[in-house]
C-alpha cells in the first residue's frame, strides 16, 4: 500500500466489520495493510496464541465466512477460501503491534486505532441524536395531542344557527 496514511483511514473504516456483535478487522486485510502475506501473519499469531483470548481474535465459522462473502464483493472466491479468517477486534489489533516489529506495522497500527476510536465516537453521536430525537417526539406528540383534542371538540360542537348578518329590505 503506498498510499500516505492519512489517506488510509476511510479503507481502514470500510474494512472493519460486525460479526458476533463486535467490530472486528479480518486477517487477510490486515495483512494487506501490514504488507505482509496472509499465512506469516497467521504463523505469527499461531506462535503467539496467548496473547489473543477470545475476545481479542477468532477464527470465524464456515458458514460466518460464507455469509460474510456473500455480503462482501471483495472478497473474491478462491483467493481467500483454504481456510476461514481470523477476525481481530480492537484489542486484537492493538496485540498484534506487539508481534509485527516492522514500522509499518506500527504505522499502520496508530491509524487502525484511530479509525476505531472514531467509530466508536460515531456510534455514540448516533445514540446521542437518536434520544434528542426520541424527546423531540415525545414533546411534538404532546402538543399534536391537545391540538387533535381541540379539532374533535369542535367538531362535537352543536351548530346553533347564527343571526344574519347584513342590509333589509
Amino acid at each position: 500500500m503506498s498510499k500516505s496514511l492519512a489517506n488510509k483511514h476511510e479503507e481502514i473504516v470500510s474494512r472493519i466489520y460486525f460479526i458476533r456483535g463486535q467490530k472486528v478487522m479480518l486477517d487477510f486485510d490486515l495483512a494487506e495493510m501490514y504488507e505482509v502475506e496472509t499465512k506469516r501473519l497467521k504463523e505469527a499469531v499461531r506462535r503467539n496464541l496467548r496473547r489473543f483470548p477470545e475476545d481479542f481474535m477468532f477464527e470465524l465459522t464456515q458458514n460466518e465466512y460464507t455469509s460474510l462473502r456473500t455480503q462482501i464483493a471483495t472478497l473474491k472466491r478462491g483467493k481467500h477460501a483454504k481456510y476461514p479468517p481470523f477476525a481481530f477486534t480492537e484489542q486484537g489489533v492493538a496485540m498484534l503491534s506487539g508481534i509485527l516489529k516492522s514500522d509499518m506495522a506500527i504505522d499502520v497500527n496508530i491509524a487502525i486505532m484511530r479509525a476505531f476510536v472514531q467509530l466508536r465516537k460515531l456510534i455514540d453521536t448516533n445514540k446521542e441524536l437518536a434520544h434528542k430525537i426520541e424527546a423531540l417526539e415525545k414533546k411534538y406528540d404532546q402538543q399534536f395531542c391537545v391540538v387533535f383534542d381541540a379539532i374533535k371538540e369542535l367538531i362535537h360542537q352543536k351548530n346553533e344557527p347564527l343571526p344574519k348578518v347584513g342590509y333589509k329590505k
